[in-house]
Parts: C-alpha cells; sequence; structure tokens
C-alpha cells in the first residue's frame, strides 16, 4: 500500500494525499498546488506521504 501511495502520489497528487491523510487543509493545500503545476503537488505529495509514514514509524501521530 506504502509503495501504491509514492506511485500515486507521483501521478495524481491529491489522489495520494487523499489516500494517506483524508479530507483535511493538506489535501486542500495539494490541490491548489496541484492547480499551479504538476510539480509543485507531486513534490507536496511525496513530503506528506513520506511525513506521515515516518510519524507512524515514529509513534508519534500526524497532524
Amino acid at each position: 500500500m506504502k509503495l501504491l501511495r509514492f506511485i500515486l502520489g507521483l501521478l495524481l497528487p491529491p489522489l495520494g494525499v487523499f489516500l494517506t491523510v483524508g479530507v483535511g487543509p493538506t489535501l486542500v493545500i495539494n490541490i491548489l498546488l496541484t492547480l499551479l503545476g504538476w510539480l509543485p503537488g507531486s513534490i507536496h505529495a511525496i513530503w506528506v506521504i513520506a511525513k506521515h509514514d515516518e510519524q507512524l514509524n515514529t509513534g508519534r501521530g500526524i497532524y
């Protein structure tokens, strides 16, 4: 599932973020960045997915 989220984060950034954190301010930010261009949205999506996985591995909550 983690690999799928990273792939979706590259190809369809809002979908990758939605599958990671659900509906919230992070998803809205990603949609706006994606509307500005595919690259900013993809970078943000990969960052969100990686941070989410990192925080789950350290035992801390997210957001």
